[in-house]
C-alpha cells in the first residue's frame, strides 16, 4: 500500500507563506523594471538596428547610473525590518524618510554628470559612428528621469522593510502600462523616433515616484514620524549604504565590461546582446524576488533576536531559488522560438543571440542560489562581505571578458565568461552563510 507523503514540518509551512506572501506581489514589481528596458527595446528594436544599438548603450548606462545607489533599496529594506522586528515602527519609517532625502540629493547630482559627459560616456563604451547619435540622445533625455528612480528604490525599501511588497507591485505594474503607452504613442504617433522613447520612460518614472511618496508620507505622518530633511541620519544611511555601492558599483562593472566587449564586438554583436541582457535581466530580477523577501525576512527575525527562524527561512530559500532557476531556464529554452522575433527581424541579430541564450538558461540554477543568498546576507546587514565577495568576482571576471575579441567565439563565448562569473558568486555566497558569521541579532547590527 503506497502511504501518502508526510506533511511538511510546521517551520517548513510557515516560512512557504511567508516567502510566497513576500515573493509573489515583489516578482511582479521587481519583472515591471527591465520590462521597461524591454518595451523600449522591442518598439526602438523596429526603428532599425543603429537605433537599438544606440539604445543598447544607452540603457547600459542609465542602468548603471541608477542600479549604483540600490543600496537605498537593500540597505534600507534590512533596517527598516530590523526596527519593524523589534516593535520600534516610528523609528524603522524615519530611517526611510532619511533614504528618500538622500535619494533626491543623488538623484540631482547624477543629471548634473550625465547631461554634459553623455557623448564622451557613450564614446568609452565603443558605439559605432551610426549608433552614438541616438545613444546620446536616449541617454541625454532619459538622465531626467534619474532622481525620480532613485526615489522609488528609497521607498520601496521603505515599504519592504515593513513587510509590504504589495503597494510596489501596483505602482509597477501602473508605470509598466503608462511606460507602454508613452512609448508607443511618442515614438511612433508623434514621430518623435528614439526621444519618444526617453521621453515616455520618464513621464512613467516620474509618475511612480510619486505615488510612492503619496503613501510613504501619509505612513509618516500615521506614526508620527517626521517629514524633514536630518543630515546625521541622511549622513547615517549614506555611511551604512557605502559597502553595498562597493558590492554595486562592482557588479555593474562585470555588465559594462560585458557591454563594452559586445560592443567592439559590431553592431549585431551588440543589439543581439542588448537583446539577451534585457532577457537576463528579467530572469535575475524574477529570482530576485525571493531574495526581497529574504532581506524583509531574514532582518525581521534577527531584530526579533530569532537566529534559529533566521537559518531556517535561510534553509527554505535556497531550496525555492533553486527550483525557480531550472525553471526559469527551462522556459527561455521552450519559448526562444516566441519571443526572438518581437526583439528584431534582423536574420543576423537573431542568429547571434540564439546560441548565448541557451548559456544564460544553463546558468539560471546557479543564479537562483546567488540571487538568494545575496538577500539573506543583505537582510542580515552583512554588506562588508558582500562588498569583498563582489570584488573578487571583478577579478576573475574581468580578464577573461576582455580575452573573448582575442580567442573567439563572439557573443556565445562572452555569455560563457558571465556564468563563469555567477558561479564565483555562487561560491563566496555560499562560504559565508555556511559560516554563520551572518547571524547578528537586535534592532541595529
Amino acid at each position: 500500500m503506497i502511504q501518502a507523503p508526510a506533511p511538511p514540518p510546521p517551520s517548513r509551512r510557515r516560512h512557504d507563506r511567508e516567502i510566497i506572501s513576500l515573493a509573489v506581489p515583489a516578482f511582479g514589481a521587481l519583472v515591471a523594471e527591465p520590462l521597461f528596458v524591454m518595451v523600449d527595446s522591442a518598439i526602438v528594436g523596429h526603428l532599425g538596428t543603429p537605433q537599438l544599438a544606440g539604445l543598447a548603450v544607452a540603457a547600459a548606462l542609465l542602468t548603471t547610473a541608477v542600479s549604483i545607489f540600490v543600496f537605498l533599496a537593500y540597505a534600507t529594506t534590512a533596517a527598516v525590518a530590523r526596527r519593524v522586528g523589534a516593535g520600534d515602527l516610528a523609528s524603522a519609517i524615519r530611517q526611510g524618510m532619511d533614504g528618500i532625502w538622500l535619494a533626491i540629493l543623488l538623484g540631482i547630482a547624477v543629471i548634473a554628470i550625465t547631461l554634459p559627459t553623455a557623448p564622451w560616456l557613450v564614446d568609452v563604451f565603443g558605439a559605432s559612428d551610426t549608433a552614438a547619435p541616438y545613444a546620446i540622445t536616449y541617454l541625454r533625455i532619459s538622465s531626467l528621469g534619474i532622481p525620480a528612480m532613485l526615489v522609488v528604490l528609497a521607498a520601496t525599501g521603505v515599504l519592504r522593510g515593513l513587510q509590504d511588497t504589495r503597494t510596489p507591485l501596483y505602482v509597477a505594474i501602473g508605470g509598466f502600462a503608462a511606460n507602454g503607452a508613452l512609448n508607443a504613442g511618442l515614438v511612433y504617433g508623434a514621430g518623435l523616433g528614439i526621444a519618444g522613447s526617453a521621453w515616455g520612460t520618464v513621464i512613467a518614472q516620474v509618475s511612480m515616484a510619486v505615488a510612492y511618496l503619496i503613501v510613504v508620507v501619509r505612513g509618516a505622518r500615521r506614526h508620527g514620524a517626521s517629514l524633514r530633511p536630518d543630515a546625521a541620519g541622511i549622513r547615517a544611511s549614506a555611511q551604512a549604504g557605502v559597502p553595498l555601492l562597493v558590492r554595486t558599483l562592482s557588479l555593474r562593472a562585470v555588465l559594462m565590461i560585458a557591454t563594452a566587449v559586445a560592443a567592439r564586438l559590431g553592431d549585431t554583436e551588440i543589439a543581439a546582446h542588448q537583446i539577451i541582457l534585457s532577457l537576463w535581466s528579467l530572469m535575475a530580477f524574477a529570482l530576485d524576488a525571493i531574495a526581497i523577501a529574504g532581506q524583509a525576512i531574514i532582518g525581521r527575525y534577527l531584530g526579533a533576536d530569532d537566529a534559529k527562524g533566521a537559518r531556517e527561512a535561510c534553509r527554505r530559500m535556497v531550496q525555492w531559488g533553486i527550483v525557480s532557476g531550472v525553471v526559469f531556464g527551462a522556459l527561455i529554452v521552450l519559448a526562444r522560438p516566441l519571443f526572438v522575433p518581437l526583439f528584431t527581424s534582423d536574420r543576423a541579430v537573431q542568429d547571434t543571440l540564439l546560441p548565448a541564450l541557451l548559456v544564460v538558461a544553463l546558468s539560471q540554477p546557479i543564479a537562483g542560489v546567488v540571487f538568494v543568498l545575496d538577500g539573506v546576507l543583505m537582510g542580515a546587514g552583512d554588506g562588508r562581505y558582500l562588498a569583498w565577495a563582489m570584488l573578487v568576482t571583478l577579478a576573475v571576471f574581468a580578464p577573461v571578458a576582455l580575452l573573448v575579441p582575442v580567442i573567439g567565439g563572439g557573443l556565445t563565448t562572452l555569455w560563457w565568461a558571465m556564468a563563469l562569473m555567477m558561479t564565483v558568486r555562487m561560491v563566496t555566497l555560499w562560504l559565508r552563510t555556511r559560516s554563520g558569521k551572518w547571524i547578528v541579532t537586535g534592532a541595529t547590527r
